[in-house]
C-alpha cells in the first residue's frame, strides 16, 4: 500500500507543474493573441478615420503626449498640436491637401515588451492637392504604442518617404526639364531678334 502511495505522489509531483506550466503557456499565448487583435483593431480604425476625415476617432487612438513627426518633416507634440496641423493642412485657408486616401500594411507582428509595443509598416497614400495635383506616395511608418489601464494608446508616430524617388520630386524634375526647355527656346529666339537687327543695322550702314 505505501508503494502505492509513493507512487501517485510521485506522480503528481513529476506531471504535475508541468501540466500548470502548460496552461500558464496556453494563456499566456492567448494572452498575447488578444493584444495583437487589440493593435490590428486599433490600425484598421485610425485608417477609417483618416480617410473619413474624423479626427476626433483619430485622436481618441494617441497618448495625450504622442509625438507625430509628419511627411513633410513637422514634429507634432499632442492632441492639440496634431489637431492644428490638420486644420492647417485640410481646413484652413492656406491648406494644401484637399483629400487623402490612406492604406496601411504592416511588416510583421507588432514587437511587445511588456506594456509597450513597435509597429513598423508601410502606407499608400493617394493624395489630391488644392492646385489639383493628383498623386500617390508610398510611405514607411513606425509607431510606438503603450499600455494604460486597458488600453492601447499611441505614444509616437514617425512617417517618411523616399526622398531621391517620390512623385514629388518628379514634379519637380519634370518642371524643371520644361522650364530650361522654354529657357533655352527664349534664348535662341533672343539671339535671333539680335542677329536680324545687327544685320539690318550693317545694311542701312
Amino acid at each position: 500500500m505505501n508503494r502505492i502511495v509513493g507512487c501517485v505522489v510521485a506522480c503528481l509531483v513529476l506531471f504535475l507543474p508541468a501540466e500548470l506550466r502548460a496552461q500558464e503557456a496556453g494563456g499566456n499565448a492567448a494572452g498575447v493573441e488578444a493584444t495583437h487583435q487589440a493593435l490590428r483593431t486599433i490600425k484598421n480604425d485610425m485608417e477609417q478615420a483618416l480617410n473619413a476625415r474624423d479626427l476626433d476617432r483619430l485622436l481618441s487612438h494617441v497618448h495625450p503626449n504622442v509625438v507625430f513627426t509628419t511627411m513633410n518633416n513637422d514634429v507634432r507634440v499632442g492632441r492639440d498640436s496634431i489637431r492644428a496641423y490638420y486644420d492647417q493642412m485640410m481646413n484652413g485657408p492656406d491648406r494644401v491637401v484637399q483629400k487623402i486616401t490612406a492604406k496601411f500594411e504592416v511588416d510583421e507582428l507588432t514587437r511587445l515588451y511588456g506594456d509597450t509595443g513597435i509597429a513598423q509598416g508601410s502606407s499608400t497614400d493617394h493624395y489630391v492637392l488644392t492646385d489639383g495635383t493628383d498623386i500617390v506616395v508610398h510611405g514607411r511608418w513606425t509607431c510606438t504604442l503603450v499600455k494604460e489601464g486597458d488600453r492601447w494608446l499611441i505614444a509616437a508616430f514617425h512617417y517618411s518617404t523616399n526622398v531621391f524617388d517620390n512623385p514629388v520630386l518628379d514634379k519637380v524634375k519634370s518642371a524643371a526639364v520644361t522650364f530650361g526647355g522654354i529657357g533655352t527656346v527664349g534664348m535662341l529666339v533672343i539671339g535671333l531678334v539680335i542677329g536680324r537687327l545687327s544685320a539690318r543695322r550693317k545694311a542701312t550702314s
